[in-house]
């Protein structure tokens, strides 16, 4: 009877700790939307426009369709920020989220 109840106590704490984990992630993943996406946008424009010429227009269909590629997964939001220099490695180390990044990678390496 000690030996279930031990078992059935570590499955708890491990479950416990999944779910820590899941939060941890839920909240990297919130601020990559919250805080680097805007700054992704706001670099990727600056770019478009500084790189406009007769061979590369870079009208605002170019901007609008750069936007939408760049923006429609968290995993591309993170790798135009690491990219453009927004965010570094030292980043991600600092903020404890070199983990969560790269299992971000991994999930939506489909999408990359």
């Amino acid at each position: 009877m000690e030996v279930i109840v031990v078992i059935a106590l570590l499955s708890l704490m491990w479950l416990f700790w999944q779910l820590m984990r899941a939060k941890k992630f839920t909240r990297f993943k919130k601020v990559i939307n919250d805080e680097l996406k805007p700054k992704v946008i706001a670099h990727i424009i600056a770019e478009l426009e500084e790189t406009r010429s007769a061979e590369f227009p870079n009208t605002e269909v170019h901007q609008q369709a750069t936007l939408y590629y760049w923006t429609q997964y968290k995993g591309r939001i993170l790798k135009a920020a690491l990219a453009r220099e927004i965010i570094d490695e030292e980043w991600l180390i600092s903020t404890g989220n070199k983990r969560n990044s790269q299992h971000l990678f991994y999930i939506e390496q489909q999408f990359l």
